[in-house]
């Protein structure tokens, strides 16, 4: 008998608006491409391979990680499968493996659904969506939104996992820029240990600034309150990149930037998030959604 033969990233849904082109991958519900006028905004991977680093992924029920796989949640503990063998860590939640489920889709936007059923180590049932759009004149926007469709209280946080580029020229020939007042230092297990003021500091960004050689794997905090973005600019060229999230609704705490060493350092992973690494250990800024309630978070990404 012939089986049909599958690819490792599900379908890799294309939309267009004006000059922006993007491809959406429906296993992980990721970022595949996005272009503006044929200039990667954001790494692409190649359709036919597993991507390397959770390029584009959709990070839920946690981002980031959760030390040693365990944590104790309203009294009771609960372990996670380790998956980042280096640290001994529960990396980037429940989902990024999972095929997302086409709900609608027009020549410019997709939607995505997923149920995350109870299991052992999570045993809570989310309903998960996220939404795609491009826009002639605003780019993409992303929209994820999650319900807790079980019985029980269940601890939350979402991000997500694109790499900035600016048309592939290597992040050491960039400008960075973005406000965060404090940045989060970690142990050799990407673990919190304290959080440290910015200013003055080689993680002040406020003024852009090359990368240069420096090496990033942080967790930021202290963002505008109005929203904040991220700038990564080629001033050869005067190129951007642009990665914004809004206040509010949907509103991103947390900023993850890493330099991008597992991809040749040719994208800067940006990841809003709601929460820090390890958030289901320390508690900090962990959201908690009871039955029935619905939490809600977005962002953008530009040419600039």
């Amino acid at each position: 008998m012939n089986h049909p033969l599958t690819n490792p990233n599900g379908q890799i849904i294309a939309l267009e608006a004006g000059q922006y082109r993007a491809g959406i991958a429906t296993v992980g519900a990721g970022i595949q491409s996005l272009q503006f006028g044929g200039r990667d905004l954001v790494l692409p991977f190649d359709a036919d391979v597993v991507p390397h680093a959770y390029a584009g992924k959709t990070l839920a029920p946690w981002p980031n990680r959760i030390g040693s796989g365990t944590y104790v949640f309203q009294g009771r503990e609960y372990s996670v499968p380790v998956n980042e063998a280096s640290t001994g860590t529960a990396l980037h939640g429940l989902v990024v493996w999972a095929d997302w489920q086409v709900a609608s889709r027009t020549d410019s936007s997709v939607v995505l659904e997923h149920t995350l059923h109870g299991q052992p180590g999570y045993p809570h049932q989310l309903m998960l969506r996220a939404g795609f759009t491009l826009n002639a004149d605003a780019g993409l926007t992303v929209e994820i939104s999650a319900v807790n469709s079980g019985r029980s209280a269940a601890p939350y946080g979402v991000s997500s996992h694109p790499y900035l580029t600016v048309g592939q020229v290597p992040v050491d020939r960039c400008e960075v820029g973005f406000t965060a007042s404090r940045v989060l230092m970690t142990d050799e297990r990407l673990l919190p240990v304290e959080l440290k003021e910015t200013a003055g500091t080689e993680f002040d960004f406020a003024q852009p600034r090359l990368l240069g050689s420096m090496s990033l794997d942080h967790a930021f905090t202290g963002l505008p309150d109005d929203g904040w973005q991220v700038t990564l600019r080629n001033p050869a060229t005067g190129e951007s990149s642009v990665l914004s999230a809004p206040a509010g609704e949907g509103a991103s705490r947390w900023l993850q930037v890493y330099s991008g060493e597992e991809l040749g350092r040719l994208g800067m992973a940006v990841e809003p998030m709601t929460c820090p690494p390890d958030a289901f250990n320390t508690g900090t800024d962990l959201l908690v959604l009871e039955p029935g309630d619905e939490h809600r978070f977005s962002y953008s990404i530009t040419a600039g």
